[in-house]
């Protein structure tokens, strides 16, 4: 019975010493997300993109659509507001870029 209970101990520990590197990836991951700071429209890349925090601001734009905003666009990542196409950043859900693109 101790050998027995000695081999489910090492087997749980072995489990989850392997588990800890994907926890505590997950976790940074969220910890990272969570402290992005919010794209500022003066950045060069920004500007690039020709990102605006109010998307009515690009209504002049030729590319511009009413009704799309940066929360319904495919780069968009919801539980971050960050953005794929500036991953450093958090975004304006109600902003625009010229390369907004729908959900499929």
């Amino acid at each position: 019975m101790g050998n027995q209970s000695r081999r489910d101990f090492m087997r749980n520990s072995l489990l989850g010493l392997a588990a800890l590197p994907l926890g505590a990836g997950i976790l940074s991951k969220q910890a990272f997300a969570e402290t992005l700071p919010r794209l500022d429209p003066s950045d060069e890349q920004a500007q690039a993109l020709n990102y605006v925090e109010v998307a009515s601001d690009a209504s002049d734009h030729p590319a511009y659509e009413e009704g799309e905003v940066c929360d319904n666009c495919m780069f968009f990542e919801a539980d971050t507001e960050g953005c794929q196409l500036f991953p450093q950043y958090s975004v304006e859900p109600q902003g625009w870029c010229q390369s907004w693109a729908p959900i499929t």
